[in-house]
């Protein structure tokens, strides 16, 4: 369901996908990410690294009336505190996404579904 908004101008209708492609760009900035993975893990616990067109895959966008709701599944950088990567990461999703789309983000859930060195 697309979330909808009235201007001066006209109707804007912006959908769930392009939410979850402008969440999973602003999340693999983050330090400490090494990237998005797939919500199911492959096998034996591995998670698949996703490729900027499949952002969407790892982002679950819920819409309800006070806000949005993010559920992301992402790839951490082995060796560094976990808990700040995430923490930071939300804060910056949070804030990218009340700055591009004026809609409250209400939730912002990181899910760690892997951790991997970089080469």
């Amino acid at each position: 369901m697309p979330i909808n908004k009235s201007t001066a101008f006209g109707n804007i209708s912006i959908s769930l996908d392009a939410i979850a492609s402008l969440v999973g760009g602003a999340i693999t900035e983050c330090y400490g990410v090494v990237g998005m993975a797939s919500q199911n893990t492959v096998r034996d616990g591995w998670a698949e690294l996703l490729g900027i067109e499949n952002y969407a895959r790892g982002v679950v966008v819920t819409q309800q009336t006070d806000g949005l709701v993010l559920d992301l599944y992402i790839v951490a950088l082995q060796g560094i505190k976990l808990t700040e990567v995430v923490v930071e990461a939300q804060k910056r999703v949070k804030y990218e996404v009340e700055k591009a789309l004026e809609i409250k983000c209400k939730e912002v859930n990181i899910t760690v579904q892997s951790v991997r060195t970089v080469k």
